[in-house]
């Protein structure tokens, strides 16, 4: 078999209910609980459904829910050789690693979230995939819109797919100049912040100063960062993958390459969603790619990599 690499999804992969079927009694829970400081476990399981989409709500909820599933292949024996996640998963993907303890995590990607949200003023912002366009046609549809304000390439999720994000009258004309190029469709993206954009700055600096009460410790496995796309091992590194991670675009198709030239074939995705399934399918013909959400995923996945 060959090496196997554990991916971990991240805002918009939320659904009400999620983390239920596999921890409804897991301890995750209470340490979830207590460090965001409110009924995060209820939120999950009951919603409601806008309070789970509020972004300071969503990042604690997909990173918890996703390390109860990472539980359940870890209680099961399952192993990994490489970790790596899109925007937040890139924090559960560092628990998975040994790098954090799973309450810092919780407590960071709280505050990450309402350092994102607090960014911009609500309505001031937005997030649309282009799709069916080359890259550099949306780079150059990026570029016309700035007179309108700051716009740029926020995810390079894969080929055909790529998200623009910043000022949303900046959105607007880049959206209208890609379809001008040939985009097959735009699709707004129901966001509340630009992120991965320059509007994220005030974010960014937020988060530096909160990582510094953070103690990162050397990996266990290779994290491939969705900054640069690099094998990120050492602790003493992280801290600044995390806070580049969030002006800069998540070039998530050349992580997902770099997986694979690592020597990745088999790619799981723990946690709620199979956002990232699909697109690894897209990038990277010939790996196997599994997923773990509830017991019907989890027995699926076992059963393979058995």
């Amino acid at each position: 078999m060959g090496k196997i690499a554990y991916v971990f999804p991240g805002q918009g992969s939320q659904v009400v209910g999620m983390g239920r079927d596999l921890g409804a009694a897991s301890p995750r829970w209470a340490d979830a609980n207590t460090a965001v400081g409110f009924d995060l476990r209820h939120l999950c399981f009951e919603g409601p459904e806008a309070d789970l989409a509020l972004t300071a709500n969503t990042q604690p909820a997909i990173l918890t829910a996703s390390i109860v599933a990472l539980d359940a292949l870890a209680a099961a024996g399952a192993a990994y050789d490489f970790v790596a996640g899109h925007s937040l998963g890139e924090y559960s993907a560092l628990v998975a690693a040994g790098s954090v303890g799973f309450s810092d995590a919780v407590r960071i990607v709280r505050a990450r979230g309402q350092f994102m949200q607090e960014a911009v003023a609500p309505g001031e912002g937005a997030m649309a995939a282009i799709l069916g366009l080359d890259r550099a046609l949306v780079s150059q549809a990026c570029q016309e819109a700035q007179g309108a304000g700051v716009v740029q390439v926020a995810n390079l999720n894969a080929p055909g797919q790529t998200v623009i994000a910043g000022a949303t009258a900046a959105v607007g004309r880049a959206v209208e100049l890609a379809k001008a190029k040939g985009a097959k469709r735009v699709v707004p993206l129901p966001v509340s912040a630009p992120f991965h954009s320059a509007l994220m700055a005030p974010a960014a600096n937020r988060l530096q100063v909160a990582l510094r009460t953070i103690r990162f410790r050397d990996l266990r496995v290779p994290l491939v960062t969705n900054v640069d796309a690099d094998l990120l091992t050492q602790g003493a590194r992280v801290a600044d993958a995390l806070v580049r991670q969030v002006t800069a675009p998540v070039r998530w198709e050349e992580v997902v390459t770099r997986l694979v030239k690592e020597g990745a074939e088999i790619f799981v995705e723990v946690g709620p969603g199979k956002v990232l399934s699909g697109l690894i399918r897209r990038i990277a013909s010939g790996v196997r790619v599994l997923h773990v959400e509830d017991q019907p995923s989890l027995d699926e996945t076992l059963k393979a990599l058995s």
